[in-house]
């Protein structure tokens, strides 16, 4: 019965195979949209999910994804993202899909009914009581995710389950239930779409908001971001300059003295006697930039100049 949303027959999907391409196409946008408008709904479960992980990963423990099929490229999308927006260890981040790495080259089916595989993808993970799983899975029944999430569970991590549909056997075993109700897709049964839009967008708003929980976000800059090419070192110069309100040479010259720390450099930019001298700051902080601001003596709500304050680095 739980798998009758997902599964259901969509209002306009009668003849669509018949209709002209614009109409198809708008059918298929409309539906994506009414799919996006069903995470709100899930606000409050994504904001404890969040907490959780934010709190396992503040204290040495690693953020793991358990999923199949189009739910494991939602993951795999959302994690492979976040040491390069926000500054986590890969090492930090484990990526547990049905069939392993063979599900990037042909995303069989099959893979997804092994509870076996899951039970030992988690242990070969190390998955442990320090640590978070999210178990992603449209229909909230599929065996694979369902075991993942129960033997994580079992182990000792706190678990989280994302599905689009209602008391299903995802959410037994997990600490938080993130409910997506996304409407029938215009093509029976395919959750890579609208369903899939709708977890790739919970998946980003949770884990945004974890980063945040963490310090990596300061005004909307992702001040913990690992510049490891052109395009994130420009991005990098960038940040310091708009944030400490220094010209972008000086933020490039703080930055090579940081290490290429985007933190560190705005609190050289803010008076710290040097990098060493920052990074204690920071670790005092729970390496949160705002804070750390404060400590050496700033007003850090004058710290952005879009506010239209007169300069960055203002005094209390």
């Amino acid at each position: 019965m739980a798998e009758k949303r997902t599964e259901a027959h969509h209002q306009n999907a009668e003849g669509l195979d018949i209709q002209a391409p614009d109409a198809i196409l708008s059918f298929l946008a409309d539906a994506q949209i009414e799919a996006a408008k069903a995470v709100r709904g899930a606000i409050p479960a994504i904001a404890a999910a969040a907490e959780i992980v934010a709190e396992r990963l503040k204290d040495g423990g690693r953020l793991a994804y358990a999923a199949a099929g189009s739910s494991g490229l939602m993951a795999l999308a959302d994690a492979l993202e976040l040491p390069g927006t926000f500054g986590i260890g890969r090492d930090r981040i484990a990526i547990l899909i049905a069939g392993g790495d063979e599900a990037f080259r042909t995303l069989a089916g099959g893979p997804e009914d092994d509870t076996d595989e899951a039970s030992a993808a988690v242990a070969a993970a190390g998955i442990g009581e320090r640590d978070c799983l999210i178990a992603i899975s449209a229909s909230g029944s599929t065996p694979y995710a369902v075991a993942a999430l129960e033997h994580a569970r079992s182990r000792g991590a706190a678990t989280i389950a994302i599905a689009n549909n209602r008391d299903v056997p995802l959410f037994r075993s997990a600490d938080v239930a993130i409910v997506l109700e996304t409407p029938p897709e215009l093509i029976a049964g395919s959750t890579r779409m609208g369903a899939g839009t709708a977890q790739k967008i919970a998946l980003n708003m949770l884990s945004t908001l974890a980063a945040i929980h963490l310090g990596h976000v300061h005004d909307g800059y992702m001040v913990n971001l690992t510049a490891d090419n052109i395009k994130l070192r420009d991005r990098a110069i960038r940040i310091v300059a708009a944030i400490s309100g220094r010209g972008r040479d000086d933020a490039a010259r703080l930055l090579e003295q940081s290490g290429g720390v985007v933190k560190t450099a705005i609190l050289l930019a803010a008076g710290a006697a040097n990098a060493d001298t920052a990074e204690k700051i920071l670790e005092g902080t729970g390496r949160k930039l705002r804070p750390a601001l404060s400590a050496l003596g700033h007003d850090p709500e004058k710290w952005n100049p879009l506010f239209g304050k007169d300069h960055a680095l203002t005094k209390k």
